[in-house]
């Protein structure tokens, strides 16, 4: 059969996959080889006695990797692994993986997702699958989303089309249930990652309305609570393990082997009250521990034990579909139903919480482990094979007569018009130029009138059963009545059911320079907002560049870095968001002088799969450059370890200069003290990073939150000083700049516009610069003190004494007079700034806006 729509869907899971087709019109899971709905997803390397090496992947891959860890505890040896799971959450890193079964020096993240693509692909035996659409959650960056694209490039595939996870199940759920109206919520609770989306269905369309997750909560962690809140302690009390304090292998091995046990506990008891485990039972030998005594498991962990490990997480799932139901101003009363997906939502516990907390319609039609999968082929059937792969299957057809079949592949109402016309280059030679044809629905009810075809072509209008997708066959006879092969010969029509574009799951937007806070600031595109459905175009306009760019010079260098970032970032720093990827305009790359400050119009235009590119338009020399967006490879498991190590040291100082300011921060501190915690139990780099920078977000929110009346009570306080020493008769350029001042501070208060604030305080210690000549130190060092980053200090307490004397100055309060507070606040200065690596290096540089935008 020539198959002119993809047809396939895979979801390819954290720690399962699967992978259904089109079927007479029926999505249809293919059964792996132990006739199995899903796989894991796991790639092991294996080497036999003769040093042959091969690749094993799914469940022989995970039982392999179990019995490496099994073997190394008994041994007392380091686990070298040679199996690999949960790659996923590696996905677009520089990582990795590497040893000495491979057949090269190492695999990427997304070269062992080509391998499970490649081993989901083997399970269809009567056809090439070419055209494919594979899931991904609805979260995942764009740098993961052009990883998964990577993986299906190397896995062969032809075409490839990613989809929301949560988009694929509402296409499973919507055929599985008669409801044309109302709004769901998709729980997507799946192996690695967690997937909230709130959706909107009229007269069986549907549309995503919001989502919201975390690329880093999943079964996983589930996994690590019972581990750490049961399993541990069960053999802690039970033997003498106080190795596991220092042995750092012993203590990595039996890690590894309770993982397994711990993900057959939780699944097990998704389906009973309790659940007895026994490692005698198996015959599995855990090793012996400190006093040489044989270790065993042989516990009955019940469903109270497990909630008690396991609930933190689940809640944390459920307040995230709490805050995307309250910033949408609905409740969960207004649900009409709540769609289970993902393994660990089997849990009775699970649904008895979304029952509790958010709503009763909990729905259970679905099958949570297949529902991606179903709905991921059902989208596909909706997608058109490329030209070229039809044609090259034509040749391989030699009697067939080729058709062009056009209709909606998807359908809320009761008949479709079919467009037919015959496709003489793809025909083969001989065949008829003219057929009849007859359209059969499959179930037998409906049948077309006979038409005639030809390279004109002709339309048929089929009749569409309710709520389920209609498979149809075309029957073809020549002029004699005969039957003819054509192709394609059958097609399907979804009715009841019709999906929207899917929506972007961020903001994006670009860096830019603020010369107030010194850094780049994230500015979002007009038309590339949260929730905007794809493709879709941003423009941003009225930019200023803030260097030169002269022809020929490779040296001069305008940056324009692209950031995804929640809704309400604008404004704040892009240290704490997502960098897609930058690009970067040199002086080799124009031919004609672009002076600083010039305008540039920036144009964004991102696909249906999220790849984008990009427009640089510079409207005072009528240029216009175009790049294709090259998205940054996220940071390896050891660079994130430093990074986390970094921004965990500046959140500290920010906390403690939110409570110096005596603001109540003890809600940030206690995430804080989490992650740390949380670091400590099971380290996991790239959740560590992502929770680190979600914080910072928060405390820089919270501390902007305050900057204003902190601003605002310095700038009165040096207009009064200001005020003090101008006098009675001021000079008139004096006084003109003091009234600007203080006109702006009033409309800055009446605006509660902190930027500004904070440009009239610059202002103000300007004017009280000029008039104090002789003591220019001391408001060149309030300016410095004024933001100052103790987290890239190599002396944190020098740091803060300084500061603190510097303070004392400034309020006057130094015992120092004069020429003697004069001289120290330049001795002050000058050792902060060597204190302080990067703020030497940005005042030493002269490109200090760093080539970005303004």
């Amino acid at each position: 059969m020539s198959r002119i729509k993809f047809d396939y869907g895979i979801d390819l899971g954290t720690t399962n996959s699967s992978i259904a087709r089109m079927e007479n019109g029926a999505a249809v899971i293919q059964k792996t080889k132990n006739l199995m709905d899903t796989m894991p997803s796991c790639v092991y390397f294996a080497q036999n006695r003769k040093g042959e090496k091969s690749i094993r992947v799914g469940s022989k891959a995970k039982d392999s990797r179990a019995s490496d860890a099994l073997k190394a505890l008994n041994d007392g040896s380091d686990y070298e692994e040679f199996g690999y799971i949960e790659f996923k959450r590696e996905m677009g890193s520089d990582k990795h993986y590497s040893n000495a079964h491979m057949p090269k020096a190492f695999y990427t993240p997304e070269e062992l997702s080509a391998e499970v693509l490649k081993e989901l692909k083997s399970f269809v035996n009567d056809e090439q699958v070419s055209a494919v659409v594979i899931t991904v959650p609805a979260m995942f960056t764009a740098t993961q989303k052009e990883a998964t694209m990577k993986a299906a490039q190397l896995a062969g595939f032809r075409q490839c089309e990613l989809l929301q996870e949560p988009i694929a199940a509402c296409m499973a759920y919507g055929l599985s249930v008669n409801q044309k109206d109302g709004r769901w919520l998709v729980f997507d609770f799946g192996g690695g990652t967690f997937d909230a989306a709130l959706v909107k269905v009229e007269d069986g369309i549907l549309t995503v309305h919001d989502t919201e997750g975390d690329n880093y909560l999943g079964g996983k962690n589930l996994d690590e609570d019972v581990i750490n809140k049961i399993l541990l302690p069960y053999l802690h009390y039970q033997y003498n393990l106080e190795s596991l304090d220092y042995d750092e292998v012993k203590a990595h091995n039996i890690n590894e082997v309770l993982k397994g046990i711990a993900e057959e506990i939780r699944v097990e008891l998704s389906f009973t009250d309790s659940y007895d485990y026994s490692s005698y039972d198996r015959s599995m030998s855990l090793g012996e521990d400190d006093d040489g005594e044989e270790m065993e498991i042989d516990l009955t962990v019940t469903n109270d034990e497990l909630r008690e490990a396991i609930a933190p997480h689940y809640q944390k799932a459920i307040d995230i579909c709490k805050n995307l139901l309250a910033r949408n101003h609905l409740s969960g009363d207004q649900l009409s139903s709540l769609i289970l997906v993902g393994g660990p939502t089997y849990s009775p516990m699970l649904r008895d919480m979304l029952r509790e907390q958010l709503t009763p319609n909990v729905d259970t039609n679905t099958n949570p482990m297949t529902a991606v999968a179903t709905g991921a082929a059902l989208y596909a059937s909706t997608l058109d094979v490329a030209a070229d792969n039809i044609l090259e299957k034509a040749h391989e057809q030699k009697d067939a007569v080729f058709l062009n079949v056009s209709y909606e592949s998807t359908s809320v109402g009761t008949s479709e018009w079919v467009a037919v016309s015959l496709d003489p280059q793809k025909s083969a030679a001989g065949t008829p130029k003219e057929v009849s044809i007859v359209v059969e629905r499959a179930d037998g009810i409906w049948t077309s009138d006979k038409i005639t075809v030809n390279d004109k072509g002709n339309v048929v209008e089929v009749s569409l059963k309710d709520g389920v997708p209609n498979f149809f066959k075309i029957k073809a006879y020549d002029a004699l009545g005969n039957s003819v092969n054509v192709q394609p010969n059958e097609f399907t029509i979804i009715q009841g059911i019709k999906v929207s574009s899917a929506p972007l799951p961020y903001n994006i937007g670009i860096s830019i320079y603020d010369p107030v806070k010194e850094c780049g600031v994230f500015k979002p595109v007009k038309g590339l907002e949260k929730n905007k459905p794809l493709p879709a175009t941003g423009i941003l306009g009225d930019r200023r560049t803030t260097q030169v760019l002269c022809p020929g010079r490779a040296s001069d260098i305008l940056l324009i870095p692209v950031y995804q970032a929640p809704l309400d970032a604008e404004g704040f720093s892009t240290d704490f968001h997502t960098k897609i990827g930058a690009v970067s305009i040199t002086g080799d790359e124009v031919d004609r002088d672009i002076a600083a400050d010039s305008p540039v119009d920036i144009t964004i235009k991102v696909d249906k799969s999220e790849m984008m590119s990009l427009e640089v338009f510079f409207p005072n020399q009528d240029l216009t450059i175009k790049k294709e967006l090259s998205l940054s490879g996220r940071q390896s498991q050891d660079d994130a370890v430093q990074r986390t190590m970094q921004l965990i040291s500046r959140a500290e100082d920010m906390l403690d200069k939110l409570k110096d300011a005596k603001v109540d921060a003890r809600d940030l501190e206690a995430q804080l003290h989490g992650i740390q915690e949380q670091i400590e139990s099971s380290a996991d780099a790239m959740r560590d990073l992502s929770n680190i920078k979600t914080l910072l977000f928060k405390i820089e929110k919270r501390t902007e939150q305050n900057q204003f009346k902190m601003i605002k009570d310095r700038l009165d306080s040096i207009l009064t000083e200001i005020i003090k020493q101008l006098g009675e008769s001021p000079a008139p350029e004096h006084k003109r700049a003091l009234d600007d001042l203080l006109q702006g501070r009033d409309i800055a208060e009446r605006d509660h516009d902190v930027t500004t604030m904070r440009l009239l305080f610059d202002k103000a210690l300007g004017l009280f610069s000029d008039l104090n000549q002789d003591k220019q130190a001391l408001a060149a060092l309030a300016f410095l003190i004024r933001d100052y980053d103790l987290s890239t200090c190599t002396d944190v307490d020098r740091a803060k004494a300084l500061i603190m004397e510097a303070m004392l100055m400034i309020c006057e309060k130094h015992p120092a007079k004069d020429d003697a507070m004069v001289d120290r606040a330049r001795h002050i200065f000058i050792e902060l700034i060597d204190l302080n690596p990067a703020v030497k290096e940005r005042m030493m540089s002269s490109t200090e806006t760093g080539g970005l935008l303004k």
